[in-house]
Parts: structure tokens; sequence; C-alpha cells
């Protein structure tokens, strides 16, 4: 195989392809349309240093010597991280299956039933587990959410008080996050020993950890309550499998419950991607954060599933918004609900049961041997004393294939999980110096906090036992999606273009898949070396000089950045410098990133084209040139142009003492071609979940790695397990974030070479310009740059439309997908207007199929304008339509039912069918409904 052939099978048009598109476009070549299309103050015209491209069998070679390079030890290191057995089925019709790694974020329900479904199983676990009220969609993990929990509880909390506690028995990642989300925002983190001290007489919130780092699992009732009295509010980070044993914190009146879903099927992957949880008591579900999946009702009255309440808070309400979290860990909480699925509440018992039965057991052997255990209640971990001899144990442990903790000097912890067996509590005996026990252990387990009350009663964790059920459970909501695997998803703003096979493959290796965060450096020379490679790639792509791969979503690459800012700023004695300039385009995340990171945000106006207007950055420039810290700019703008003026913005604000910040959510348009740390960006955010191919999954993962300058480089996260390290606040809970699917980038990378990526920028532009040829004549495009070109995305006006005909843009995107599309980008970042990013891996057919659907389309609203449909009835006002509408007793409708199903140019034999009609998004919120509803409720 040649490399060459890599390339093109990622990039969608061929040689003969390209060439009809660049004469519709009016352009002899790609160069020459870039050439146009970029402002020449920025263009690099250089080759990008990176390895000749591999072809896909030597890349995976080159990917199974790093792997190898790693050691699967096993792992009892515990902290929040353990050994799992993903279900066969689960990890080969989830993990790795196109129909739900490919599926986008479902803003649009009627194509998302499947995944939403999912995504309310797992809510429903959470909250029976835990035996709160309502829990979101998932976080990005347990330190992350606990953060959010934190400052939940401040706005929740009628306390005055800017303290918050920490249990001292807290994971200490997590208290890592805690403290550096907190500082920003003026909170006092106070780490309090809830065993031997006494809380302080004020404070806003508490968080505990159930059971304990040390293993311990105390009764919290007291201290609980002893919070409410000073109006404070409770998190308790809860352990769910602990969960089915013992009593759940909504029992003792906790308000919030945070923590990790990983231990439910989801692979350790050197710190992630796993799902954290977020639930709440009643009365606090208008506060949560993130995402929330709700039950609401289609036009025909049936039972339909849709995002809830503040879905998208953050471009709704920008730097008011109480979350930069825009997102969620959708394709693994997909995992851990089907998990919770596939096992039942008897079989997760049962897997709690053996876990606490080996700890128990691990215990009794040590004690047998005379080696002093802590004398408390314990579910999976249990913490032993050897006085000066902790490193030799845990040495002498590593030396017979396991990880221990090494706690301090004296203590060693030990933990237990699915995967253990007697051969491993063997091994540690040994490693402590003793034999063991035989025969029968008692549990160590406290009869006060036992679970009584049942949980996971709805029928679909009853349901689908074996294997069979559950791979039939799978396909029928896989069928209910529409995702890649498809056809094209044409969002502008958040790129969906192909996740090669290839690049997936290694995430499901034992060598990637089962490696613990913390983990001794010795075992992990494999991963560091790919990251550092990774790392290193990423830099010279687009200019900077280091990159952090920590942040685990694009919003937290957002806050990684400004907090190098705000770092930078102060360690050269202009900790004042504190506003930070964002345009009115902007994407919302930055506005709320901003405000997490203790920054004012002043709004800069844009001009008629959509570029952001240089007279109005004066003003406010000089208006707050003392107190700029910097400006947040997304390059291309959220418009879809290469704005001329980006140069003089960044010039402008350096000599006005600010840093620039170039959001690289659209960075897809630059890669070859310009390098933002060279045109005067001092720091990005890169969504690898776009420009680099790690898929969407639903609404997550997704990796936001932090590139800077060398001037910002020492401020870029740290470790947040390490020494604590002055100005390097930890943005994850763990070193390298989402570790476990940074295999995809590097393949990525490493297949396409320099000349691969930088052709597949070119045809991506040529790709939206082709599309916004061929409808300007039927959607006027909105904004445009040099020579009315778009770069690679284009905003269709339907407002002119809707104001003639009625017909609205959710008309047009419902309409959609009777022609067998996902719709483009609605509503933003323009109310009324369609934003379309073909990408680069679809080929023309899929680009000429597009366009005919839209060009049908403006033919069926000139129907409804000549009056020919009537406007509150005809095919785009009914859209979508169900299989069980079209083929109902009754057609009320003043157009053939063929229509309704079959639009012109759909196959008929590959038609995909909506599951249910256009959903009733405000009924839902209306009446809030987030856990698995009745079967009685589809019933018709």
């Amino acid at each position: 195989m040649t490399v060459e052939q890599f390339a093109s099978r990622h990039i969608g048009p061929d040689p003969a392809d390209e060439r009809r598109m660049l004469q519709a476009v009016g352009y002899d070549s790609v160069d020459e349309l870039m050439d146009a299309a970029i402002p020449e103050v920025i263009r690099w015209h250089g080759t990008l240093d990176l390895p000749e491209p591999a072809s896909e069998h030597d890349a995976l070679a080159e990917l199974r010597a790093l792997a190898a390079r790693n050691t699967v030890a096993v792992s009892m290191i515990g902290l929040g991280y353990h050994g799992t057995h993903t279900p066969a089925v689960i990890r080969r019709n989830v993990l790795e299956s196109p129909a739900w790694y490919t599926a986008y974020t479902p803003y649009q329900p009627e194509i998302s039933q499947g995944r939403l479904e999912a995504l309310l199983n797992f809510q429903t676990m959470v909250t029976d587990l835990t035996g709160l009220a309502t829990a979101n969609a998932s976080m990005l993990d347990e330190g992350t959410a606990a953060a959010e929990a934190m400052t939940l509880a401040r706005r929740a909390s009628k306390s005055r008080s800017s303290v918050y506690v920490v249990d001292a028995d807290a994971l200490p990642q997590t208290l890592a996050v805690i403290t550096s989300r907190a500082e920003p925002l003026g909170i006092e983190v106070r780490v309090v020993d809830v065993d031997a001290e006494e809380l302080p007489a004020e404070f806003f919130g508490l968080h505990l950890q159930y059971p304990g780092a040390s293993g311990a699992v105390r009764d919290h009732a007291a201290l609980v309550a002893a919070a409410h009295e000073v109006g404070a509010l409770v998190c308790v980070a809860a352990d769910l499998l602990a969960l089915t044993l013992l009593r759940p914190p909504g029992q003792i009146g906790v308000d919030v419950a945070a923590g990790t879903t990983q231990r439910f099927g989801v692979p350790m992957g050197f710190g992630g991607p796993h799902a954290g949880y977020l639930a709440v008591r009643s009365g606090l579900e208008r506060m949560l954060p993130g995402r929330l999946v709700g039950v609401s009702r289609d036009a025909d009255g049936n039972p339909a599933y849709r995002l809830a309440l503040q879905t998208r808070e953050q471009h709704i309400r920008r730097e008011k918004a109480t979350s930069n979290i825009c997102t969620a860990q959708v394709l693994l909480a997909v995992m851990a609900g089907m998990y919770a699925v596939y096992h039942g509440p008897d079989g997760l018992r049962g897997i709690a049961e053996r876990t606490h039965g080996m700890a128990a057991r691990l215990a009794a052997g040590l004690r047998a041997g005379g080696v002093a255990v802590a004398d408390v209640a314990f579910f999976d971990t249990v913490t032993a004393r050897v006085p000066g001899r902790a490193a030799q144990v845990v040495a002498a442990a590593a030396g017979r294939g396991v990880n221990l903790r090494l706690v301090d000097a004296d203590r060693v912890g030990i933990s237990c999980d699915e995967t253990t067996t007697t051969a491993h509590l063997s091994a540690v005996w040994a490693a402590f110096g003793v034999t063991g026990v035989d025969g029968d252990v008692d549990a160590a387990l406290p009869a006060a906090l036992a679970r009584t009350s049942d949980f996971l009663t709805h029928a679909v964790f009853r349901s689908h036992h074996s294997e069979t059920a559950m791979l039939r459970y799978l396909r029928r909501l896989a069928d209910f999606d529409y995702a890649l695997d498809r056809g094209m998803i044409p969002l502008g703003s958040c790129t969906m273009k192909l996740n090669a096979t290839t690049e997936m493959e290694p995430v499901s290796w034992a060598e990637f898949a089962h490696v613990h965060p913390f983990a001794p450096a010795a075992q992990t020379a494999g991963y560091r070396e790919m990251i550092a490679q990774l790392e290193g790639w990423l830099a010279e792509v687009t200019g900077y000089d280091a990159v952090s791969v920590q942040p685990n979503a694009g919003s937290q690459g957002e806050l990684a950045g400004l907090l190098a800012i705000r770092a930078y700023h102060r360690d050269r004695g202009e900790g004042h410098r504190d506003v930070c300039l964002i345009p009115s385009s902007a994407h919302g995340t930055n506005a709320a990133s901003a405000v997490m990171a203790g920054m004012r945000v002043v709004v800069v106006g844009c001009d008629g084209d959509g570029n952001v207007d240089l007279v109005d950055l004066d003003a406010k420039i000089d208006k707050h040139r003392d107190a700029l810290a910097a400006i947040m700019v997304t390059y291309p703008s959220t418009h879809g142009v290469y704005e001329t003026g980006i140069a003089q913005l960044c010039a402008r604000v350096h000599d006005a003492g600010g840093q620039v910040y170039v959001d690289g959510a659209n960075l897809n348009a630059l890669v070859g071609f310009a390098k933002p740390g060279r045109f005067g960006a001092d720091v990005s955010h890169l969504n690898l979940h776009k420009t680099f191919c790690i898929p969407h999954g639903g609404g997550g993962p997704g990796v936001g790695p932090v590139a800077v300058r060398a001037h910002l480089a020492a401020f870029l996260p740290g470790d947040p397990v390490g020494e604590p390290e002055s100005g390097r606040p930890a943005i994850s809970a763990a070193r390298y974030g989402s570790a476990g699917i940074l295999p995809i980038p590097w393949a990525y990378l490493r297949m396409m070479g320099a000349a691969g990526l930088t052709r597949a920028t070119g045809v991506a532009v040529l790709a939206a310009n082709y599309v916004a040829v061929r409808l300007r004549e039927h959607f006027p495009v909105l904004y445009a740059g040099n020579k009315g070109l778009v770069a690679h995305e284009c905003i269709l006006d339907l407002r002119p439309v809707t104001k003639a005909t009625g017909v609205t843009v959710d008309d047009v995107a419902k309409r959609l997908i009777d022609y067998g599309f996902h719709a483009p980008t609605m509503s933003f970042p323009v109310a009324g207007t369609l934003m379309v990013e073909p990408t680069e891996s679809e080929d023309l057919a899929e680009l000429d199929r597009f366009c005919a659907a839209m060009i049908a389309i403006r033919a069926e609203i000139d129907k409804v304008g000549s009056g020919e449909w009537p406007a509150g009835d005809n095919p785009l006002a009914n859209a979508p339509h169900t299989a069980a509408m079209v083929a109902g007793d009754e057609w009320p409708h003043p157009y053939p039912r063929s229509v309704g199903a079959y639009p012109a140019g759909v196959d008929r034999a590959g038609k995909y069918w909506p599951p249910v009609r256009r959903i009733d998004g405000a009924y839902g919120d209306r009446n809030l409904m987030c856990s698995c509803p009745p079967a009685e409720a589809f019933e018709q």
C-alpha cells in the first residue's frame, strides 16, 4: 500500500472531483484558492516539520512498539481508578461501533433517540444508586464533577462565607482540581480531618468522600446535619459500586453527589476518558451544570427524549453562565449505563459483594500475619501500617506484578476490584511477608450503613442480561440514530469528519486501556513517549512552543489557557490585569471560561461583515488598557471567515500589555497554511475531537490540549498528584487527561504527514466554498471574506425566507431528516441561520446530495410562499415524517404521503426513518422528568 492511500481515504474528493469543485468555485488549484482566501499577513508558506507519513500498517506497528513499552500490571492502587471487565458485547457494540462513536451531540433529538435513551439509563442508574432526585448526562471526570459541585453549592447556599470545607480523606487529585478551580473565584478551600477536627463556624459547602481515599467508610449523617445548620450544602463523592451495598447519600439529606462511573466497565486508560457523574436533591435540578436528558413528547403526543433546560446555557447566558461545561462524556456514559443494564441490580450487587469479600480476606490475612490494618469499616480498600517499610513492601509487590499505593513511609494502601483474584491476594501477602488466610472471612461493613432500599427497579435494568438480549437492545437503539456511518453531518463550528478505524483500533489494546494513571513511571514509558511525540507534533502544527494534553474537553482547554495568562500577569506583578475582551460572535464557552478564570468580560462588537470591529476594539482597549489581561478570538471567525484584521488585532492587544488567546475550534481551516503561534497568538486550545479526528461519540469524549508560546510554558497545567508547583493548576484529575484516546490523533497525524494535513485543510475550505456557490442563489450566504470566499464553513441566511413564508430554520432542519441528513448547526452564531461545514472527508457525491436536498427544500418553501401548501400544514411544518405517520389510516394533509416519506432524490431502499415526530421541548422543560419513564408512558 502506498503512503498516499491513507490521505486519499481520509479525504473524500478524488482529483477529478476536486477539479470539478474548483471549476465551480472559479479557481485552478487549491493553493490558488487558499492564497485568495487567507490574508497574506498570516499566510505561512513553509512545510510542516513532521515525520514522513506512515502507512496504516506501519503506523499500527509503531503504536504496537510504543504500547509494548507499557507494563500492564495488576493495579491495586485505587484512588478512584479500578480494574473492570468491559463486557465484550458492550466493548464491540458501543466502544468499537461507529454507530455509537461517530454520532454527534443530540441537538437534533428526533434522530438521536437511541443515545438519548442510553443516557437516560445512565441518569437513572446514578439517581437510583445515590438516592438523589436528578442526575445529569455525565461530567468529564470525578475531579471536575466535584469542582462543579463546589460552585453549585456556592450558588445555592444561603451562607455568605467564602469557605469550602474538604474532607482530608478526599481523593488527592480531586482536592487538587477543587483547589485550582476555587482560587480564581475567591473561594477558600479548607481541608479538615472530619474525624478529629471541628468544622468551621461558617462555610458554604462541605465535600466528603464515601468511602474515603484511605478506604474508610464513615457515617456522615451528623456532619450533614451540622453543615445544614449553618446553611451549607453537602457534596458526597461516592463510589457507585459501593452504593449497591452501602446506604445512599440521599438517605441522609445530602444535597449533591459526585464521582466517576469508571469502574462500570470503562477501562482506566491511564486516566481517561471516563464518565463522571453529578446528582442533586430535589430543588437543585435547575442549577445542575452540563447536559441533562429529559422526557418530553412528540407531535403525536408520544413520549420522546431530548436535552433539557440549560443544555446550551453558555451560548445563551455567556458571561453569566454558571459553568463552562457544554458537553458530556457520552460514549463512556453509554458504556457505564449499559454495564448496569447488562448486569442488573443483582449482578452489580454480586460484583460489589465479591469485591468487598476480596478486601475483607486481604485484611484478615494481613492481620493474621501481624500487619496492622486500620481498624475502620471499609468497602474495597485497606490501609496497612508497616513503620518504615512501606516503600519496601510496594517494591516487593511490584516485583510480583502488583501495583500498590505508597501512602507515606509507614503506610500502604491496597484496593480490590472486580478483577481481583486470590492469586493477587497471595502476591500482596507475600510482599508484606505474610502467608494469608483460608476459609470464611467476616464482612467489614457495619450493619448500620447497609443499604436497605432497592435500586435499578426499572424494567430496562431487568430485561437485557443475556448476550442475545443485550446485542439486540444495542442494535435497536443504534438503528434509532443518525451518525456518520449513515451519512454526512454538516455541522458548522464542530466538525464531524471521518474517524478512521485504524485510528480507533489501539484504544482497545490492553497496553493502553488497562494502565492506572498513577502507575510507576517505569511502567508507562510507551505512553509518555507517545504523548511527548503528539505534543511535539501539535506544537509544530500550531507554531507554539509547548503543549499540555491534560485538559479533557475544549472548555477545559480554554480555562487552562486563561489560567496560564492570569498566572503570567501575576508572576510579573500585574495581577490587577483582569479584563478579557471577547467578540460578540465568540463561542459562549469563551465568556464562561473567562469568568471561571477570575476575569471580567468586556464584549467587543462585530461589523456588518461579521469581523471584529477594530474601531470598537480600540475603544475597549483604551478604556481598559491598564486592566487588560487578554482577548479571546476564534480564528477563522465563528462566522466562518478569514478576518483580514487578525494581525492588527494581536498587535493592538500586545501593545496594551494583554495576551492573545486564539480559540482553536476552527484550527482545521489553518493547518498547513497558517500558525496561530506565529501570527501573533500567545495561547490556544485545540479540539482534538474536531481537527485531529477523535470521534464525537454522541457528545464526548473530547480532548482540548492547551498550546502556548514559551513565556507561558511555565504556567501550563500541573500534575494533580505530583509535587505542588506554583502557578500550575490541575485542570483534570489525571496528569495527561483522557490519555486513553490519544492514540487516535497520534495515528491521524502519523499517517497524514505534512502533505496530507495540508491537503485536508485545503479540501475542507474548497468543500465549504463549493457548497456556498451551489446554494448562494437559493439561500443567501451571510458572511464572506476576501473575494467573496468563506473559510471552512458558511452561514446560510434563512431569515428572509422565514419573514416571507413563515418557514423557520427549525422546519428546514427537521425536513432535512426526511431527506436523510443531519441538519447543519441551527441559529448559531446568528439566530435564524444554518451554519454548514462539509469537512474534507465527504466526497463530491455526498456534497451534491446535500446541495440537491437544500435546493429541493427551497422549492418546497416556495410552494408554501405561493399558497400552494398552507403555512401550518406542509412537508416542512410536519417534518420529520415517521413510518407510522405515513402508513396511518388517515392522511389529512394537502400533499401526497410520498412527498412526506420520500422527497426528491431519497434512496427508498436505504431510507432512514426517525422513530419519533417533532419533539416539543418546552413541554418537557415544564414537566421535567429525567429518569426512565414507566412502560405505561409508551402505550398508545
